[in-house]
């Protein structure tokens, strides 16, 4: 058994001025930019959601801007597999993470659980995986 539920969405910005980046999808979203000093947020903006809420990110990367989300998960593995036998592919790990493709071919990825509602939220799964 394991649970996963919606981490957030990272908005992905091929940029070389993150910090404007940040300042316009804070501007439009309405949400404050968290300021963070911890090494794990380098090469990010972190924007200020309810604890409830999805985190919502903007991410300085070197392909095509797009936003895609993260599904958090107390047991990446497990997840991963699951997520393949409904038909997504890895395409890489990366630290602690891996970074999938949905048949459809949007990218997310699959993440340690982090929010504060998790136990209370996620989706648990049963069975083999």
């Amino acid at each position: 058994m394991h649970r996963s539920q919606l981490a957030g969405l990272i908005i992905d910005c091929q940029t070389d001025d993150l910090d404007a980046a940040g300042r316009f999808w804070s501007a439009a979203l309405g949400l404050r930019i968290r300021e963070t000093q911890s090494v794990d947020d380098a090469g990010y903006v972190v924007l200020d959601t309810r604890p409830a809420d999805p985190h919502v990110e903007v991410q300085k990367v070197d392909h095509p801007s797009r936003v895609h989300l993260d599904i958090e998960t107390d047991d990446v593995d497990a997840e991963v597999r699951r997520l393949e036998a409904l038909g997504a592919r890895r395409v890489r790990a990366v630290r602690s993470f891996w970074v999938m493709e949905a048949p459809t071919g949007q990218r997310f990825c699959v993440v340690r659980a982090q929010r504060a509602n998790f136990l209370d939220d996620a989706n648990v799964w049963d069975g083999p995986v």
